[in-house]
């Protein structure tokens, strides 16, 4: 089969041209159906699908076309696409008859495809400015999306279920006491939910849908509730934060990749502190800011632990975020700044003992021995010190936590009461030997909700926090999408906003 080999050909070799990356047929090549024992009407549906995926890069190739290589880019996307689904079919033959989630994937596949082809039946898609190459953008983007969901459900080609962590305590409370362990829901269902959650007179569903919706397929995943309310919280003015940042604000722009944005802010590189702001194409669940700079240079960047709402507030104190989009007033967000409650941590007397027989406290950072524990790292509950935090996702490989390894989707910050041991347990304490060791015993581990995921050796200790800066390093992490934009961010003797990173030759990554 001919129009598979074309999309595997990739995993075969690829090689640049004018720019372009090209997938590359090979004669050698054996369809990865032929070997799978489908049913015949599964063998159909797939084999439709990588037909019209297939065509779709045939289409793209186009040297009319001209696509730039950058995300998100198609050629890349739908091919990284196919493998993965060849990955998982491998794994279940049978994946199709039971599951939901990937019956309506596939469908929304296709129908996506058609929506493509249909762009190239006349030559307005060869010209960049057109709305039908405008079009073609917004479906790479969601081309995007789905390929990024479908890891997250399927990661190493199993299903994760309900193993799927929402990244917000009171999200996932919401999600598990209306769907339970369902992965996918009608949107209509999805909205009775949420309007009882949070009930809200003025809201707009269509322009929610296209906000939460992000693979278009007319169905809600916990992976698109989990990057929506990462996007928005505090929880309890999720859809307020919602309307204040896209549809009542001027700044926010939809369906933009950094080569967009960029263009946009070239038209206003004579009024500095003009900005505008979007969701990540490669990094989904953050914001990335674009702003032109006092000296009219443009760059754009991804706010670090904390909200969007608060990230705006206080580049706009310091004179970066004035203009959003060039209007000459921005909206005031101070009224509506709400740092999210610091969650309480309650020592118990079990931890205590344990603690103290390894010669330490529970609430001590154990990376540094210096400072207490004060932020947790999302979903997975490990705590540490904010320093620490911070010297390590500056590092390479920060974006996972530095002792489980998950990534990193959120951060909040943790009070932890102290244990206060009575006057026997004092005394009988100290009688106990003290071992001669400062490892971690890392009991957060013990009570974490993913316990039982698969997770990788212990990483080296994060750097412990130093007046002195280590030259940059420009170095590509070996994942793109979840790549460090601190550690590869240049050094420019331009003023940047505090806690920011200067990333304005990043727009792979951000």
């Amino acid at each position: 089969m001919s129009t598979l080999a074309s999309l595997l050909g990739r995993l075969q070799g690829m090689m640049q041209s004018s720019g372009v990356r090209y997938i590359h047929n090979s004669e050698s090549f054996t369809p990865a159906t032929s070997s799978l024992p489908l049913s015949n009407h599964d063998r159909r549906t797939l084999c439709k699908t990588f037909k019209l995926m297939d065509d779709v890069v045939k289409a793209c190739q186009n040297h009319r076309l001209n696509l730039k290589n950058s995300p998100p880019f198609i050629l890349d996307i739908l091919p990284d696409t196919y493998t993965q689904l060849v990955y998982i079919f491998t794994q279940n033959h049978v994946i199709l008859r039971d599951n939901y989630y990937i019956q309506i994937f596939l469908e929304n596949m296709q129908q996506k495809c058609k929506q493509v082809l249909k762009l190239f039946k006349t030559n307005a898609i060869f010209e960049e400015q057109s709305q039908e190459r405008r079009t073609l953008t917004k479906l790479s983007l969601i081309f995007s999306h789905m390929l990024f969901e479908l890891k997250a459900e399927f990661p190493d080609g199993t299903f994760i279920g309900d193993k799927f962590r929402i990244t917000k305590r009171e999200a996932e409370d919401f999600w598990n006491s209306n769907f339970h362990s369902r992965t996918l829901v009608p949107w209509n269902e999805f909205v009775v939910a949420i309007e009882k959650s949070q009930p809200n007179s003025k809201l707009k569903l269509s322009a929610l849908k296209n906000t939460v919706d992000l693979t278009g397929n007319d169905h809600v995943s916990n992976f698109e509730f989990d990057v929506f309310t990462r996007l928005f919280y505090p929880w309890k003015t999720l859809l307020r934060n919602w309307q204040l940042l896209t549809t009542a604000h001027p700044g926010y722009v939809a369906f933009l990749t950094y080569d967009e944005v960029k263009k946009k802010l070239e038209k206003l590189v004579d009024k500095p502190g003009s900005y505008v702001f979007r969701l990540s194409c490669t990094r989904p669940g953050q914001w990335a800011i674009g702003y032109v700079a006092p000296d009219g240079k443009i760059f754009q960047t991804i706010p670090q632990n904390k909200s969007l709402i608060q990230a705006l507030h206080e580049g706009g104190k310091e004179g970066f975020y004035l203009y959003p989009n060039g209007n000459p007033k921005d909206i005031d967000l101070s009224t509506v700044i709400e740092v999210p409650p610091a969650d309480r941590v309650k020592v118990t007397s079990e931890q205590y003992d344990l603690y103290c027989e390894m010669g330490t406290t529970f609430e001590l950072c154990k990376i540094c021995d210096d400072n207490d524990k004060n932020v947790k790292i999302e979903p997975c509950g490990h705590l540490l010190c904010t320093p620490c935090l911070t010297s390590w996702q500056e590092s390479e490989g920060g974006n996972t936590c530095p002792f489980c390894r998950y990534e990193i989707k959120g951060t909040n910050k943790v009070i932890i009461d102290r244990y206060k041991p009575s006057r026997r347990e004092r005394q009988k304490d100290s009688l106990k030997p003290r071992k001669q060791t400062s490892c971690d015993a890392n009991i957060p581990t013990l009570s974490s909700p993913l316990m039982g995921l698969p997770i990788g050796p212990p990483p080296p200790l994060p750097p412990r926090p130093s007046s002195t800066h280590a030259p940059e390093r420009y170095s590509r992490s070996r994942d793109p999408s979840y790549v460090n934009v601190p550690a590869l961010a240049p050094q420019s003797t331009a003023v940047t906003p505090v806690d920011y990173v200067n990333s304005s030759a990043l727009r792979d990554f951000i």
